[in-house]
């Protein structure tokens, strides 16, 4: 009957003929009422005790085995059953493969497509950068996002005006006016979508892979501590030529 809970053959032989006895038995008489051959005796009752099921005594140096009683037996394999359902439960529900890869994709309609749909999905937070004029159509989703009480944090070069908590805006010199554009959009802390336009033809890459998430992630608020330095300390800067030189490329 021990078979259906995991045991041998064997174990389940020698459980039922002690369980079934009144009085202890000794190794010559289970291995004769239960079937197990002698040569299997010893190493099937060790494993017995072992597991619980079985306790042995020493009485005038013979030992006799007795089984733990049915209810015991029962109220224990229910205890360990329930016990496995939750652990098998609670293992399979934290179990999260990792997609790495790294998909690539063209035309600025479809990458406006795949950004409103990881915004639409998304269940904690929200970072967004990139330029005014490709802000506009994500503006209505990102507002209602933070009324649903997600963290939207946005980045936009050049001015804009939006119904946000979390927005910093970089006003480009004429310096900066002619760098290619660029989107990048962070869901959850785990995808990310970056896109940048080339002579007017648009290419991204979306991923889930943690390196990638991390690093644009970091570019992000990269973007936003040097859009706050330039903004109180511009004019210092400015001033300083090899200073100058530098910012100008950090920039975006």
């Amino acid at each position: 009957m021990l078979k259906e809970f995991g045991f041998s053959q064997y174990e389940s032989q020698v459980y039922e003929v002690l369980v079934s006895s009144d009085e202890p038995m000794d190794v010559t008489l289970i291995a004769k009422y239960s079937g197990v051959p002698k040569t299997k005796i010893y190493e099937v009752i060790s494993r017995m005790v072992d597991k619980g099921m079985v306790m042995e005594a020493v009485s005038d140096k013979k030992k006799t085995y007795t089984a733990l009683p049915l209810e015991l037996a029962v109220e224990r394999l229910t205890a360990e059953f329930e016990s496995n359902i939750k652990k098998f439960k609670e293992n399979t529900s934290k179990k999260t493969f990792s997609d790495d890869r790294v998909w690539t994709f063209k035309v600025q309609s479809t990458i406006e497509a795949q950004n409103k749909q990881l915004i639409r999905n998304a269940k904690k937070s929200i970072t967004m950068s990139g330029w005014n004029r490709d802000f506009q159509v994500y503006l209505p989703l990102l507002e209602q996002k933070e009324k649903e009480g997600l963290d939207v944090k946005i980045h936009v070069v050049g001015e804009i005006e939006a119904d946000l908590s979390n927005l910093y805006y970089f006003i480009p010199t004429e310096e900066d006016v002619f760098l290619e554009p660029f989107q990048l959009l962070v869901i959850d802390d785990r995808e990310i979508i970056f896109a940048t336009a080339e002579e007017g033809s648009w290419q991204a890459i979306r991923t889930m892979s943690q390196p990638f998430v991390k690093v644009f992630s970091e570019f992000f608020y990269h973007d936003v501590v040097l859009t706050k330095i330039l903004g109180k300390y511009n004019e210092t800067l400015m001033n300083d030529p090899e200073i100058k030189n530098i910012v100008t490329k950090l920039r975006f």
